[in-house]
């Protein structure tokens, strides 16, 4: 297939239309509203807390309800490979996009490219876009970044040694805890108790029975897995609603007359994520770690994410360079809506020419 044959089939395809479209429209109507003072200056911190707080557990723990087979596993296994790999590259990549750059800026800039918006911003799209196989991929992928967002950054950023606090907010995440449950659950299944009941799909039946673990209340219990469904639901345009509601209450033009913040959003939404499907289409076509179109979508999706709002509140909190990264923040936020949208053209383009299987 021709480039210009996949680019036509891409923008024709009404579900990735549909999804780019609800991104934008969403994310600007956030922005109107807050500017127009019908969004009070809180109300974004407000919708960024019940995001993290429910929306995403419930997506998370709901995305594992589902048949396990070896491909869905190995794909699984290749993304939680490397999600751990990817940020070891970034921590010897990332500084040396800032050579010019004084340590501390350095150090900052580098933390801050490393790190993306990946848990409230990134795995909203890709359910939008990849639906539940695509959220499965970014809760694995997810489990190296906060292993190394909740260490090294940490350790980087505060000049401390780890402490216990910094290592309870790892674990005790609503969004960590629902991911590493629903991960186990679905990795056993196999093994626990089977129940036969009516086959369902989307909470309705679907004609037929069907053989499950106990647990899979999205077959056994459907009273207990809409509740979380509704509430999973509540993900994508709440958080792109808190995104747009953010960006209306930040004043723009003193964050644009920064040349290293338009550097570093450059560096954070473009080369980052281009650098991951570079390397992620030569291990698939080596076959050294092949994966399915879906997690490399996922993985670029996620990695071109703006800045991580938990690396920079270190940046604020530690009064390391804390102007410039919220600057950088806005800016790569800017920046990631009007990529995003392109690297999902790409990566459909790509996709549609042959290039992942």
């Amino acid at each position: 297939m021709n480039i210009l044959s996949a680019i036509e089939k891409t923008f024709t395809n009404q579900s990735i239309v549909s999804a780019i479209a609800s991104t934008i429209f969403i994310i600007l109507l956030g922005f109107w509203l807050r500017k127009r003072g019908t969004f009070g200056e809180n109300f974004g911190k407000v919708l960024t807390k019940v995001v993290l707080a429910v929306a995403l557990p419930a997506l998370a723990f709901n995305s594992f309800m589902q048949p396990i087979d070896q491909k869905s596993l190995h794909q699984g296994m290749g993304v939680l490979v490397w999600g751990i790999l990817v940020y070891i590259i970034l921590i010897f990549l990332t500084p040396l996009m800032y050579p010019k750059q004084n340590k501390s800026k350095r150090d900052v800039m580098a933390i801050l490219t490393t790190f993306g918006s990946t848990t409230f911003f990134g795995i909203p799209i890709v359910g939008a876009i990849f639906g539940l196989e695509g959220v499965i991929y970014s809760s694995i992928f997810n489990i190296g970044y906060r292993i190394f967002l909740y260490s090294y950054a940490y350790i980087k950023m505060s000049g401390l040694k780890m402490e216990v606090s910094n290592i309870k907010k790892m674990f005790l995440n609503p969004i960590v805890i629902a991911t590493f449950l629903g991960l186990f659950l679905w990795l056993i299944q196999g093994a626990m108790p089977q129940v036969t009941v009516p086959l369902m799909k989307n909470g309705v039946a679907a004609g037929g029975m069907t053989s499950v673990a106990f647990y899979r209340i999205d077959q056994t219990a459907i009273w207990l897995w809409r509740p979380l469904n509704y509430l999973a639901n509540l993900a994508s345009p709440l958080a792109w609603l808190a995104i747009g509601c953010t960006l209306g209450s930040i004043s723009v033009k003193q964050a644009a007359a920064n040349k290293l913040s338009w550097y570093y959003s450059f560096n954070k939404v473009f080369l980052v994520p281009l650098i991951n499907i570079i390397i992620l289409v030569i291990l698939d076509l080596t076959h050294i770690m092949p994966l399915n179109f879906v997690a490399i979508g996922t993985i670029v999706i996620m990695m071109a994410a703006p800045t991580a709002t938990v690396a920079s509140a270190y940046a604020i909190s530690y009064d390391r360079e804390a102007v410039l990264a919220s600057n950088s923040s806005l800016l790569s936020t800017i920046s990631a809506v009007v990529m995003m949208p392109i690297w999902i053209a790409i990566l459909n383009i790509l996709n549609q020419a042959g290039i992942f299987h």
